[in-house]
């Protein structure tokens, strides 16, 4: 399952060539990006190919500067400690993660080698920096959540599109560094919307089946499901069970909403697996980890699925359509 590969870049003509290449064509080295996921490669094409083209704006050239060894957990965080420890035995010059089950890994497996973190979750409560503005470690990069009240507002957007609910349960994972406090964000929302509140855990990729059949015995009426690796991974079977429960359902990123889910409130993370090569390429030319701030999302996009709402029976306010990034037909 392990799997080492580089890309080539061409820049245009060959005019712009940032001036870190020539040094590293000059010195003949070549940096070694250590690249690390929970869930399968296949389920993260998307991604993996923003952070390929976000390298090759920046110059880096198969063979010559720069190659990367992929790591993917397939799904199993039991493996990520495994996987971590193994690139740090390959010598790696910087580490780049998804989500907070990789970067804990991670964290447990170096203290010196470099780490970027293409999204992550409330970094500084799940202990992973000391700030956003001064992370003070190895580690540095983008927060896609940068507190767990993010968590709660898809609730409120919920329950805006469908006013019904009465009944809400939370899908989510309590492994992950930080995860209960976004239980505990929702549940604070759902008390205040006079909405009786549901927290179901899901450890692993087998137990979406029952899960969902535990949400239907207590008559929830809607769902909240947390962003996980887990979750992302499984992103088709986990909308079609809503839809078979016919349980209205809010997601932390568009792709469940692209995959059939009903809305969506989050920041592109596809854009963060981009911008995650703007922070590889500032350490590599000298940049202390501990001295970048972490970037937040300047934009949370909202995505609602009206072939989803239509199979639900739903019909969405106009002005929560109005107010979305993008509809889906």
């Amino acid at each position: 399952m392990t799997t080492r590969r580089a890309f080539l870049v061409t820049l245009a003509g060959g005019l712009l060539i940032a001036p870190f290449v020539a040094k590293a064509q000059q010195t003949g080295k070549v940096y070694r990006i250590g690249f690390i996921i929970t869930t399968a490669s296949q389920e993260a094409v998307h991604l993996a190919k923003a952070l390929d083209d976000g390298l090759r704006e920046l110059g880096y050239v198969e063979g010559r500067n720069v190659v990367i060894e992929r790591r993917s957990a397939g799904g199993v965080q039991e493996r990520l400690p495994a996987l971590a420890a193994e690139l740090v035995r390959q010598k790696v010059d910087i580490i780049v993660t998804g989500s907070n089950p990789v970067i804990a890994a991670v964290k447990q497996s170096t203290a010196t080698i470099p780490v970027v973190m293409a999204v992550s979750r409330d970094p500084v409560g799940a202990g992973f920096i000391a700030s956003l503005a001064r992370p003070g470690g190895n580690i540095t990069g983008l927060a896609n959540d940068p507190t767990p009240e993010i968590l709660g507002k898809t609730l409120e957007l919920l329950k805006e599109a469908v006013p019904g609910i009465s009944r809400v349960a939370l899908l989510w994972n309590p492994v992950p560094p930080g995860a209960r406090a976004y239980k505990d964000a929702v549940e604070i929302v759902a008390r205040k919307l006079g909405a009786n509140f549901q927290s179901v855990e899901v450890g692993g990729r087998n137990e979406f089946e029952a899960a969902f059949a535990a949400i239907r015995s207590e008559r929830a009426d809607g769902v909240v499901v947390a962003t996980d690796p887990i979750f992302v991974g499984d992103r088709n079977e986990v909308v079609v069970l809503a839809l078979k429960n016919r349980l209205p359902a809010v997601y932390g990123l568009r792709e469940f909403a692209e995959a059939g889910g009903l809305m969506s409130y989050g920041p592109n993370i596809a854009y963060q697996f981009r911008r995650a090569a703007f922070y590889v390429d500032k350490i590599f030319k000298g940049a202390n980890p501990a001295d970048l701030p972490v970037e937040q999302p300047a934009k949370f996009e909202l995505v609602i699925n009206l072939k989803t709402a239509k199979a639900h029976g739903l019909t969405i306010p106009q002005s929560l359509l109005l107010r979305a990034d993008e509809v889906i037909q």
